[in-house]
């Protein structure tokens, strides 16, 4: 189902009419006084919420929670616009302006055909526009934010350093590194060097996130499968406990970890 653009129009000036009225005079209390600062954190959770209903793949929800994440992009817009500094005419206006701009081999005459390409593209477009901007200098790493969660950030890192040649392996050598770093683990635990463990641990967190990119693995998307599958087995056996008339807090921890055993796949958690 497609709706017409005069339609979808409506509905969008419907959002900003209505967020209009709630921080008005006569508009929610609440809605108000919020100012960018407090929606920070209800920004973040909206996001969260709506990869969550990415993962179930039912489409209302996800449908729901687009709705709730672009509330607030519309909101915090209309307490910028309030202040006299932009309004959401020119939050569409730039990046739909600078869509075009990044995308000169559909827009323009620049050549690319493979997704590798696009990036290589996307990149050099970047440049062009510092260079334009006349900004100072950065680090070539610097377009990797320091506010991602750490497992995102050390994936966009590793991704930006091996187009330099930095850690450019094949699968097998970023394997060994894998087991190298956990070695390096093991020896620090067996020496009781909590400082070298926990140091081994980050350095083998980051190389298993730079092994993921061989097979095109997410970490965060990875990892939070094996989160799901960890929930999952957990409610199982707590509902076969509560079928028997028991429950997870009145086991012992032996009891818990046999019946954890007895019930693990042959591969994963």
């Amino acid at each position: 189902m497609e709706r017409d653009i005069d339609s979808s129009h409506r509905n969008f000036e419907r959002l900003v009419c209505l967020v209009k009225r709630l921080r008005g005079p006569h508009g929610c209390p609440w809605d108000r006084v919020q100012t960018p600062e407090t929606i920070k954190v209800y920004l973040v959770e909206e996001a969260y919420e709506l990869l969550e209903a990415l993962d179930s793949g039912e489409a209302q929800g996800i449908c729901g929670e687009l709705g709730d994440l672009l509330f607030h992009i519309v909101f915090l817009a209309r307490i910028f616009q309030e202040k006299g500094d932009f309004e959401i005419g020119d939050v569409i206006e730039k990046i739909a302006d600078k869509m075009i701009r990044r995308h000169p081999h559909v827009f323009g005459r620049a050549q690319a055909s493979t997704p590798e390409q696009v990036r290589d593209v996307w990149h050099d477009m970047k440049k062009t526009e510092a260079k334009e901007k006349n900004l100072s200098p950065t680090s070539f790493l610097d377009s990797v934010p320091r506010g991602l969660p750490a497992l995102m950030r050390a994936y966009r890192l590793g991704e930006r350093a091996s187009r330099l040649g930095v850690g450019r392996q094949d699968a097998a050598s970023a394997v060994r590194r894998v087991e190298e770093e956990l070695a390096r683990f093991k020896s620090a635990m067996e020496r009781d060097d909590s400082k070298g463990a926990v140091e081994a641990f980050g350095d083998l967190l980051f190389r298993a996130v730079n092994l993921g990119r061989f097979t095109g693995a997410h970490p965060e998307t990875a990892l939070n499968g094996a989160v799901l599958k960890f929930v999952k087995r957990l409610k199982a056996i707590e509902e076969t406990l509560r079928q028997e008339g028991r429950c997870l807090e009145s086991l012992s921890p032996d009891e818990m970890a046999a019946i954890w055993e007895k019930d693990r796949p042959d591969e994963g958690i």
